[in-house]
């Protein structure tokens, strides 16, 4: 019997969870509190309400998510937002696609539970439904992401991560990551142990990913 790869540090890819609390209702390491109340107080005196859509999340949440949009069983987008069809991509194009707007499993900055979605629940009147898309943003989040971008000047424990378009994600001005524990984290991912992980796991597109992943990561994870 040939025993399961298993990385040097399974928290680095989504395979086993760091220590995590319940703040803002998304679930983050407890280092990031102290930080965090003060990023929510600043909000909150500023007239906001901030809630974080989505904190940790774990391989297989995010093997789902990758999974589901292969199959056609959930949104897939083009860079500008406009909705794709699944079916009718060559396999280039719709890996292409998917890591546009969502992470390889065992690649997302989520499994590290230094980095959360923020939003202003306080524009989200009933029947709302988030869309965490730059559309938003600058629509009726606007202000809120203006007055995040003044905050984030002012501080350093939290980046944009994903702020410009460098050709691989799309912008996400929505997305945060506590840098003083993230970028450890990313000084040892490493792209051979998340080759084994993937080898190991059902995902979709698998030829294609573990073919290109050297130049995957170079485009959408470092």
């Amino acid at each position: 019997m040939i025993s399961k790869f298993a990385p040097a540090n399974p928290l680095i890819y989504g395979i086993a969870p760091p220590p995590l609390v319940s703040c803002l209702g998304g679930q983050v390491q407890p280092a990031l509190v102290p930080a965090l109340e003060s990023l929510a107080q600043a909000a909150q005196d500023a007239g906001f309400a901030p809630a974080i859509a989505s904190g940790y999340r774990d391989f297989s949440r995010q093997l789902a998510i990758f999974n589901a949009k292969a199959r056609g069983e959930r949104a897939l987008l083009d860079s500008l937002g406009a909705p794709l069809v699944a079916k009718v991509l060559a396999p280039d194009a719709l890996l292409a696609a998917i890591l546009r707007w969502s992470a390889l499993p065992g690649a997302s900055r989520h499994h590290w539970g230094t980095d959360f979605d923020i939003y202003d629940t306080s524009v989200c009147t009933a029947g709302y439904r988030l869309a965490l898309t730059v559309a938003e943003c600058e629509g009726v989040m606007a202000p809120f992401h203006a007055w995040l971008n003044e905050y984030l000047s002012s501080q350093s424990a939290f980046a944009r991560p994903y702020e410009q378009d460098q050709g691989g994600v799309a912008p996400e001005p929505w997305h945060l990551s506590y840098t003083p524990l993230a970028e450890p984290y990313s000084q040892q991912f490493n792209c051979a142990e998340l080759h084994a992980v993937l080898a190991q796991a059902d995902i979709a597109l698998k030829d294609e990913v573990l073919a290109a992943l050297p130049g995957l990561v170079a485009r959408y994870v470092v």
